[in-house]
């Protein structure tokens, strides 16, 4: 009698090349353009994404003449992808860190106003560990907070907010303290401080809605008591420099990141009081062990600058 086979349970486990095709799908959302940027042809490629679904026994993608979506059990598979592909490059890491060495990239989402010293900061780093890729993303404070769930990005520099605490570890790097940029000839005063009532009656080129700095100071204007009509918002500071420079109108931005700027001479920084406002930076980071690597380096980096 011929003995039966069973099937190799091991089968069912996904490739890691599978899964980092998925993951780039799911950035790139165009079959095409993701084969592209695997260095692979389109047929391969849905050959390979179909051939993960027959792997798994469920519908990844949803399909139609372009790519729709992803299927509920897909987003499962996209979670469970982006941690399994974090622990491997966490691997790899403890091994070249073992041989007195780090590499691999390390993916760092940070706020605006906090983006000057992330750049200091990745200086720093790469210093210390020259073949360390640092890949800096500009994000809201909630796009941090998404990202870091989904393993998008392996750390976050951003704002302490109270509904990120209960997934995510935030350990204080600095205090954020805000200033009146202006014009000389929009300055209450050419030097000294300015009160945000003083601030408001200018005319003001502020953050969009969506940023958490905009928010910050939108709250402060209200307990103030005043009101502001802002003549343009952006999601950059580099715009709001710009106006401040051609002289068109004034912002409110953190002292760290006016102090890291080459401001026109004809630019006037008043500290903001009444109220006087801070607000606490930190890196967040997702509560696992082991932790990776580079992460533990950052934190080195950045207790170093204290």
């Amino acid at each position: 009698m011929a003995e039966s086979l069973e099937a190799n349970p091991l089968d069912r486990y996904p490739e890691t090349r599978d899964l980092q095709l998925l993951m780039a799908l799911s950035q790139r959302k165009h079959f095409t353009r993701a084969a592209a940027d695997c260095g692979i042809s389109q047929p391969a490629f849905s050959a390979r994404i179909h051939h993960l679904e027959q792997q798994l026994g469920v519908a990844i993608v949803r399909r139609g003449n372009k790519f729709q979506g992803f299927t509920k059990e897909g987003e499962l598979v996209l979670r469970w992808a982006h941690k399994i592909l974090n622990d491997s490059e966490g691997l790899l890491q403890d091994i070249a860190l073992a041989q007195n060495d780090l590499h691999g990239v390390l993916k760092v989402g940070v706020v605006p106003t906090a983006l000057p010293y992330a750049a200091a900061l990745s200086t720093d780093l790469r210093e210390q560990y020259p073949h360390l890729t640092i890949q800096i993303k500009s994000l809201t404070s909630t796009q941090i907070s998404n990202e870091l769930n989904e393993f998008s990005i392996d750390a976050g520099i951003t704002y302490q907010d109270e509904h990120e605490l209960a997934s995510l570890r935030f350990e204080k790097i600095y205090q954020e303290f805000y200033v009146l940029l202006s014009p000389a000839h929009m300055a209450p005063r050419a030097e000294g401080s300015a009160s945000w009532e003083e601030a408001a009656a200018l005319p003001l080129c502020l953050l969009s809605k969506d940023m958490r700095f905009r928010q910050i100071v939108d709250e402060v204007f209200e307990s103030a008591g005043v009101s502001p009509s802002p003549v343009m918002e952006t999601n950059a500071f580099t715009a709001a420099m710009v106006q401040v420079n051609a002289g068109s109108a004034a912002t409110i931005a953190p002292q760290k990141l006016v102090d890291s700027l080459f401001l026109d001479q004809g630019a006037v920084s008043l500290v903001l009081e009444k109220p006087s406002v801070e607000n606490t930076i930190g890196l967040a980071t997702l509560h696992r062990e082991p932790g990776l690597p580079v992460i533990d380096a950052l934190r080195a980096i950045i207790s170093a600058d204290d």
